[in-house]
């Protein structure tokens, strides 16, 4: 019967929230953000395993305690096309056992969404993806920050995590793509010829890029473990 494995590559520097240490390891609901994560994951009871790919050179990780659960490979790569084709060479995976990657700067990730995944793609010969679709407006700007052109926002999908593949497929696809060009795992499968399934997420499943996100991600946790109100 095929596993499902999650595999968190967590091996960047997120210099966007511009800190003075990785993303991952800021403070968020007095845990490093990274942990919020990873506690989702490991908490479902469809995950059979969960694995997070980390820098050689991290200097933070041991710093933390984590779950005794979790599997630590430390093989990181410049990318995270790179980390996750690492990641899935030091597992040992069948080649029909799910991978689900996921984000690690997705804290707010819930059961159901990922219970919408599994329970979609279990039997699909493709895998898929959670997403949203596009409620905005989406302009295209010009070279000097000026609207070049207003799109048609119908069939646009923002993709979320996790992304869920046989291990086997996506293995194929990140050895076939140039890793620097591959932004996430669908568009490495996109790149075989195949059309990987959109599954509907959830608008907090954002993920944590700018300064503020963090105040967001906090909120979200805090309102998540509030008690409910009779």
């Amino acid at each position: 019967m095929s596993r499902r494995v999650a595999l968190v590559p967590a091996a960047g520097s997120g210099s966007r929230v511009g800190a003075a240490i990785p993303k991952q390891y800021l403070p968020l609901a007095g845990r490093p953000l990274l942990a919020h994560t990873l506690d989702a994951l490991i908490a479902h009871p469809g995950v059979d395993a969960v694995a997070v790919v980390i820098s050689p050179d991290d200097q933070w990780f041991d710093g933390y305690d984590w779950p005794a659960a979790l599997t630590v490979l430390r093989c990181g790569g410049a990318t995270r096309a790179d980390s996750v084709a690492n990641g899935l060479g030091q597992l040992d995976l069948a080649a029909d056992d799910w991978v689900l990657v996921h984000d690690a700067a997705r804290v707010g990730i819930s059961a159901t969404a990922l219970s919408r995944l599994i329970d979609t793609l279990d039997g699909d010969a493709v895998g898929g993806l959670l997403a949203l679709p596009v409620p905005d407006t989406v302009k295209r700007g010009d070279a000097d920050g000026r609207v070049g052109a207003t799109l048609p926002r119908a069939g646009l999908w923002l993709a979320q995590t996790p992304q869920m593949f046989r291990a086997g497929l996506l293995q194929r696809a990140l050895a076939a793509a140039p890793l620097a060009e591959i932004t996430d795992e669908a568009s490495a499968i996109e790149r075989l010829g195949l059309a990987p399934r959109l599954v509907e997420g959830e608008a907090g499943n954002f993920k944590v890029t700018y300064p503020q996100d963090l105040t967001l991600a906090e909120a979200l946790l805090a309102a998540r473990s509030a008690p409910a109100q009779a």
